[in-house]
Parts: C-alpha cells; sequence; structure tokens
C-alpha cells in the first residue's frame, strides 16, 4: 500500500470526519458520486446523528425540493401527517423511495417527540423545484406568498390579477420547453410582469417584518418569504427556459446552484450547524465540470458560492467508490489508489495524499462523476466505499 494512504487513511466513523473539519464549520457538505446508492445516505445518517448527539446540529439539508420538504419539516417537527404520506410527497426526484431517506425522518422525528420546539432537529430541501421534465409553475409559491400579505396589508397588485397573469400551470410545466426554448413562456409579457410583481411583494415583506411578524409568526412570516424567493427563483429560471442562444444551458445550470447556495446560507442562518448533503458537484469548493448536451459544462458550484460567503464556516467531504459490478478502477487513478484499502467504508485526508502522476478516473456509466486529482485535495475529507452495488 502506499506510504502516504497509510498515513492518509482511517476506517470509517463519524468521529473521524469531524477530526478532519475546521472548528469553525457551521455549514458541513457531505457529497455523494452518484445517486440512488443506500451505503452514502447510510452513512450520512449515522454521520448526522453524530453530528446532532455530540456537535449541536440542529438540521439537515438535502438535495430536494425546498417547498417539498416543509412537509417532512412538518412530521418530524409537529407529527403532522404519516410517515407514508411524508415520504410520498416530501421529496423530489423520486428520494422518497430510499428506505434511509425513510430511516433518516423516521429516527428525526422519534428525536424530537419529546423535546421543546427549539431544541427540535429541522430538516430541509435546499434544491428549487426542478424535476427532470422542468421547472415546476410559480402559481404556488406566488400566490401563497400573495395571501400571506393580503391578510395583514394593502397590495398593489390584486388577486385575480396575479392568477390571470400566471394562467394554468400546464403552460409552466411544458415538458417540450425542456429541449425547446420557443416552447417556453418565460420571457412572455406576462411572465416579465409577474417578475415584477413579485419583487414588489418580496420588497412589502421584508419592508413590513416587524408588523408581520407581530400579527403572525416569526414561522409564518419566514415561510411565506421562503415561498416568494422560490417564485422569483422560478421566474428567473423559466426566463432562461426561454434562453435560444448557446448561453442557454450553461445559465441554467448555473442558475440552479445559486438557488442551492441561497437556500443554504438561509438554512445556517436561521438554523445553526447544519449538515448538506448532495452530489458531488453541487457542494465541491471549485467549478464544477461535466459533458451536457454534447458540449464540456463548467459552472461554479453551490458548495464554491456558498463557501464564498461563509468562508472557513464552511467544510466539505467528497465521497466516491471503488468497483462496481465490472467498473473496476485503474490503479493510477484516485478511486484505483484508495481500492488499496481493505476496510469497506474508509475515511480520507486528502491533503496527506500523494496523487503525483495520478489520473482522472474514466466512468463506466454517465451517472457518476469521479473525484478529480487536480482539486480533490480542496476537499477536508474523503469518504471511500470500497465497493457498491452494480445499477
Amino acid at each position: 500500500m502506499n506510504a502516504s494512504l497509510q498515513n492518509a487513511a482511517r476506517p470509517f466513523t463519524p468521529d473521524a470526519i469531524v477530526r478532519l473539519l475546521p472548528p469553525t464549520t457551521r455549514l458541513l457538505g457531505l457529497g455523494e458520486p452518484t445517486h440512488g446508492v443506500e451505503a452514502f445516505l447510510e452513512l450520512r445518517n449515522e454521520l448526522f446523528r453524530h453530528l446532532v448527539e455530540h456537535k449541536g446540529y440542529r438540521s439537515i439539508a438535502i438535495e430536494s425540493d425546498i417547498l417539498a420538504g416543509l412537509i417532512v419539516d412538518g412530521y418530524v417537527t409537529e407529527g403532522t401527517g404519516t410517515l407514508d404520506d411524508v415520504m410520498s410527497r416530501g421529496f423530489s426526484h423520486g428520494l422518497g423511495a430510499s428506505a434511509a431517506n425513510r430511516e433518516l425522518v423516521r429516527w428525526m422525528r422519534a428525536h424530537n417527540r419529546t423535546r421543546p420546539a427549539q431544541d427540535r432537529l429541522r430538516f430541509y430541501g435546499f434544491d428549487g423545484p426542478l424535476e427532470i421534465t422542468g421547472p415546476s409553475s410559480p402559481h404556488t409559491p406566488l400566490t401563497t406568498l400573495h395571501g400571506y400579505l393580503a391578510a395583514h396589508l394593502e397590495l398593489p397588485h390584486a388577486a385575480e390579477t396575479v392568477n390571470r397573469l400566471l394562467g394554468t400551470d400546464e403552460r409552466w410545466t411544458n415538458p417540450d420547453a425542456t429541449l425547446d426554448p420557443t416552447q417556453s413562456i418565460g420571457r412572455s409579457p406576462e411572465a416579465k410582469e409577474l417578475r415584477l410583481i413579485t419583487d414588489d411583494l418580496l420588497a412589502l415583506h421584508a419592508a413590513n417584518a416587524p408588523h408581520l411578524i407581530a400579527l403572525t409568526s416569526r414561522e409564518d412570516w419566514w415561510r411565506a418569504g421562503l415561498h416568494g424567493r422560490v417564485a422569483a427563483d422560478m421566474l428567473r429560471y423559466h426566463a432562461g427556459m426561454a434562453d435560444t442562444t448557446p448561453a442557454r444551458l450553461p445559465h441554467l445550470i448555473a442558475l440552479r446552484d445559486a438557488m442551492m447556495a441561497a437556500y443554504l446560507g438561509d438554512i445556517v442562518g436561521r438554523s445553526g450547524p447544519t449538515l448538506a448533503f448532495a452530489h458531488n458537484l453541487h457542494l465541491r469548493r471549485d467549478k464544477s465540470r461535466m459533458h451536457f448536451g454534447g458540449m464540456p459544462q463548467q459552472w461554479w458550484s453551490a458548495g464554491a458560492l456558498v463557501g464564498a460567503a461563509l468562508g472557513d464556516e464552511y467544510a466539505y467531504v467528497a465521497s466516491t467508490f471503488g468497483t462496481q459490478g465490472d467498473d473496476v478502477p485503474a490503479p493510477d487513478t484516485v478511486e484505483g489508489v484508495l481500492s488499496a484499502l481493505t476496510d469497506e467504508y474508509s475515511v480520507i485526508d486528502p491533503r496527506d495524499l500523494d496523487l503525483a502522476r495520478v489520473t482522472a478516473r474514466v466512468p463506466a456509466s454517465f451517472r457518476y462523476f469521479a473525484l478529480d486529482p487536480a482539486t480533490v485535495n480542496q476537499a477536508d475529507g474523503i469518504v471511500f466505499v470500497k465497493e457498491i452495488p452494480p445499477v
């Protein structure tokens, strides 16, 4: 075994990860190299329990719709709904089918059941309402903000005007617009007017915060504002969908991570120390890169953006794996070097690794993104799973 690897690696324990983190960490990003592998979610659950019990963490945020996540949060904090219903409606991208996600929600609810409100764990999504077929309609988030404000303020925009401009949800969720920008209504006169209205409503929400919080609650005020920010983000994303220039795709990719970074910043400011779990591409400290739409794409990841804002309060731990079925990493790749480890799960300090003359792995599946040997030392740690099941 490489001598540097012996010095850098330890068997996986949550404490082995914590020892690698700056003491100033308030947001810990734990990345996964591919979606749909339960092992990475199970390790996440074990780490989160340790952070809650020993480091005072009180929230977790995952790569799922931030508004749907409110359903999960209502269940884990107040017991609202049933576990089956929450798993069905509270996650996007099919994540509610995960046994590890179900166990996370069940454990959080059990932990919170006898605790006072200020000491309960919070659950968040931190992705926009963006499914594979495209972005959702801004109808629900915008009318939610409007309804909250209208109950307590005189507004310059009537509900009837907002609903007329929004029209039917099908106009916004047309799947043909995913590949054909001419099918998008994101730059229509109605969409442009809605962006101005949303800006006005968000300004009123902020300017009247003391009054609104006194009349309702801080929680209700925050949720209304979150809906407004999501509405603004969706309208901005839909405008990007209507872009007919070559800049369309990279702009949309960058917009998504900018949303994620803003939501994470809000979550940490609201809930304190937080574990964020998402794909490595969204949490790394530098630019993310991939081939998509037949072209190389690069953009500043959510981790890079929130890290720029939080400085040494942000830490990032990447995850990767060795073998998956017939996909065995070459020995001169990062994953090939790590495959010399004998433990099923390991924690590695990348700053102690000698990766000279190591090349990037070429994955057998487009669903997986290998670690980049040129930038892997920017992570605070690596979690390595020696083998995962084939797809």
